[in-house]
């Protein structure tokens, strides 16, 4: 039986202060549940608004890529200056240790390799086997414009129906193929659909005129870090992006692909949450490198 309330301090109900009902921090998610807006907060920081996403998940269509052959030599010292780790469920489970505190993005679609069209993709992972990893989003890749556009659209809806009833966000994926146009009204167009049609989050590549693109989406949009690239190249990549309205990146190649990666993630976060130039941000890079 439970104990009766025996203190003598007198009882504050605060009568003249009402119940805050504060506006959650990220665009367009305020009308998301709780557990939505939870995942969502471990994915993007609360203070800045942004978040750097260490991707590592190419191995899913192009099998061991460069720098990626042993994942637990070459990530894992990544892992704690990422705010989530975007991978599969096979590295996840195999190499990534569990009691590490980053939030999970884990990619849920899939199918052919290099050696075929890549648009044919199906849903490859169930909702409830991403619930028992406890990760924080789903990641489905979208084919605009591609020969199985409708086919992943629908992998895309059929996904976020069944992640909406546990609370689980998706982030939807454009894919840009060597077919496909890139620039900002293509980027546009394919980001627009993806939001128009539940994700919560968009990963993009970052074109001329971005910021048309962000402000016609109505969620947050990350960019993809893509090919490698010289270093300063990629944190002005990753500047341009954040004064674009960009709320993070999802960097794999230009972070792990680096000369020294863990400098190199270290600086992004400084473009990224700490508002810092690129150029400042490569000196960073450089004294961090070279002592």
């Amino acid at each position: 039986m439970a104990e009766h309330d025996m203190s003598d301090k007198e009882k504050q109900y605060f009568f003249n202060t009402p119940q805050q009902s504060l506006p959650f921090f990220l665009k367009g998610s305020n009308s998301y549940d709780w557990g939505m807006k939870n995942r969502l907060a471990r994915i993007f920081n609360p203070d800045s608004g942004k978040t750097v996403m260490l991707a590592f998940d190419h191995g899913y269509f192009q099998g061991p890529t460069t720098g990626l052959e042993r994942v637990d030599i070459t990530i894992n010292p990544l892992v704690p200056y990422a705010d989530a780790l975007m991978c599969t469920r096979g590295i996840l489970r195999s190499v990534i240790d569990p009691s590490v505190q980053n939030s999970v993005v884990m990619r849920a679609s899939g199918g052919p390799s290099i050696l075929k069209d890549l648009s044919n993709e199906q849903i490859a992972v169930n909702v409830e086997d991403a619930l028992r990893m406890n990760v924080s989003a789903m990641a489905v890749q979208v084919f605009v414009g591609g020969a199985c556009e409708t086919q992943t659209i629908n992998n895309m809806t059929r996904l976020i129906d069944k992640c909406n009833r546990y609370g689980m966000p998706v982030l939807g994926v454009t894919a840009v193929g060597t077919e496909l146009t890139r620039d900002a009204r293509y980027i546009g167009l394919a980001v627009r659909i993806l939001a128009e049609l539940g994700a919560a989050v968009i990963k993009t590549y970052f074109v001329p005129e971005f910021e048309t693109v962000v402000a016609s989406c109505p969620v947050p949009v990350v960019i993809a870090g893509g090919k490698k690239l010289p270093e300063l190249d990629a944190l002005r990549m990753a500047r341009n992006a954040i004064d674009a309205g960009a709320a993070g990146v999802d960097m794999g190649r230009n972070i792990f692909q680096s000369d020294a990666p863990i400098a190199m993630i270290k600086a992004v976060r400084k473009v990224v949450h700490e508002n810092m130039s690129a150029e400042h941000a490569f000196e960073f890079y450089q004294e961090l490198k070279n002592s």
